[in-house]
């Protein structure tokens, strides 16, 4: 398939091992740190409303619960304000940063987004191509149509300026890139739910979302800064039969993030190998349970946070099973499952266990995994592998942060790694860091929900967690890491409102 090799030579090379990490410059320089904000010169800004009023929580997880807006200004507003938004402020000795409702690696937040939308009161009387610029809850306004775009549906553009994750990560940044676009369809599905829309990924060729977006016109970028088109969404009623507009050459350039950059080849290699046709996958059978009712969704979205330490309490059976059935919301996620380390679960033992989240996989994976493991049935999907005290181990894999160790517990993903390969290529590679993602963001939503705390581990030394399972060749690879516990807060950091 399509480039195939040089997905699987990127994977091999930004591996980390316990006696080498991926390459980077291995310290932080802060001189060159980006601009966490991209602006466009010279284009119109149209302000975008607030709202504090959302329905609760576990109402998005029952079908037709909500009824379903209308597209108009305010309720455009609301799904970015609780997708792509500023959640916070937070300032610490003299330094000020922002976090956003979608997660991000190192909250360097690569992911830009573009909507393409019809006629909007209060955006234009013709259809549009915006920028959506989160500091100033805004869009910009690069380009209006001529030609009609039909009402009741949107259309969402992700992508991703490597530069911003390379600054820090180095050559491993690709990975992270992928697993950001994937929180912000997760964080965007998410909100669309609180609108009683639908969100679905298009099955589009990559550079029809670039000429789309105009991301193919590279003298409005520098060099070092352009953006890699990651995917289309199609928001509210679905209109099989639309099409996409043609944009001309546009007037407006993007802001300079970084006055020097340091370069990486082996990203522009990955970047355009993973180019392609978007594959869609086929959802699980599966839908989550309603949960008990709970806060506000507005409210739960803008208090997620990417926990910094653990205490090492314990959860309840009940909540954890919660946690790993709200998976299923992301049911175009199917071919991800759990591999975990369970250390203070009350009512389970200790242990290595296994999240089978599509049923159908289970002989497979048995056969493919250490031939001693247990594979003891505890219900809905969860398997006891092993018995024992795994904290170490956990803490070991996790490039030896005690986070991983000081959670309730701690999982790897685990995808069906060359056989996506095999069936669409490169792409299919990033589209597997694009699933893990969307189930990061919502397991970090269900936590919340929960009192509890969440945190994405990039960092992991890939083949020792492989080697842990018992796994000899590629048929399975995990892709991200996760920990689940209760958080310890910083009181010397003081937090102020997104807006």
């Amino acid at each position: 398939m399509k480039n195939t090799p040089t997905a699987l030579m990127y994977h091999d090379r930004t591996k980390h091992r316990p006696a080498r990490y991926a390459a980077s410059l291995g310290y932080m320089d802060w001189e060159t740190q980006p601009n966490p904000f991209r602006r466009y010169e010279n284009t119109p800004l149209i302000s975008l409303t607030h709202s504090e009023i959302t329905p609760p929580y576990h109402l998005l997880f029952e079908p037709e619960a909500l009824p379903c807006a209308p597209l108009c200004l305010e309720s455009l507003s609301q799904l970015l304000r609780y997708s792509l938004g500023l959640a916070a402020w937070k300032s610490q000795g003299g330094s000020r940063w922002a976090l956003r409702c979608n997660a991000s690696s190192g909250n360097l937040q690569p992911t830009e987004c573009y909507v393409i939308a019809p006629a909007i009161e209060g955006i234009s009387s013709k259809s549009t191509l915006t920028h959506y610029a989160p500091r100033e809850h805004a869009l910009e306004l690069l380009h209006t149509y001529d030609d009609v775009l039909p009402d009741g549906s949107f259309t969402i553009a992700l992508s991703s300026i490597l530069w911003r994750e390379a600054w820090k990560y180095g050559e491993r940044s690709w990975r992270y890139c992928q697993l950001d676009a994937g929180h912000a369809y997760g964080a965007i599905k998410t909100a669309s739910s609180i609108l009683g829309w639908e969100c679905e990924i298009l099955s589009v060729e990559t550079e029809e979302i670039a000429r789309l977006c105009g991301l193919d016109q590279n003298e409005r970028f520098d060099d070092s800064e352009h953006e890699s088109p990651d995917m289309l969404l199609r928001i509210g009623i679905a209109n099989k039969n639309s099409t996409l507009p043609q944009t001309p050459r546009l007037a407006s350039s993007a802001n300079l993030l970084s006055h020097a950059h340091h370069d990486w080849p082996v990203l522009e290699v990955i970047d355009h190998a993973t180019h392609g046709l978007y594959p869609i996958t086929t959802p699980l059978k599966t839908s989550r349970k309603s949960p008990p009712p709970s806060k506000s969704a507005g409210e739960i979205i803008l208090k997620r946070r990417s926990a910094q330490a653990m205490d090492g309490s314990s959860i309840t059976e009940a909540q954890f099973r919660q946690i790993l059935d709200s998976s299923n919301f992301c049911a175009e996620a199917s071919d991800v499952h759990f591999m975990m380390f369970v250390h203070r679960v009350e009512g389970l033992e200790r242990g290595l266990y296994a999240f089978v989240r599509r049923t159908e996989d289970v002989d497979i994976l048995k056969n493919e995994m250490d031939e001693s493991f247990l594979w003891e049935a505890c219900n809905d999907g969860l398997y006891l592998l092993r018995t024992g005290d795994y904290r170490g181990v956990s803490q070991m894999i996790s490039c030896n942060q005690e986070i991983a160790k000081e959670g309730a517990f701690s999982f790897g993903m685990l995808t069906s790694f060359s056989c996506a390969l095999e069936s669409h290529g490169a792409i299919g590679y990033k589209n597997f860091y694009h699933q893990c993602g969307a189930l990061g963001q919502m397991l970090y939503l269900e936590a919340t929900s929960l009192g509890l705390s969440a945190t994405g581990i990039g960092c992991f030394l890939d083949d020792e967690f492989h080697a842990l399972l018992g796994l000899k060749n590629q048929r399975f690879q995990s892709l991200y890491h996760f920990t689940i516990g209760r958080a310890i807060v910083d009181m010397r950091i003081t937090t102020e409102s997104g807006y």
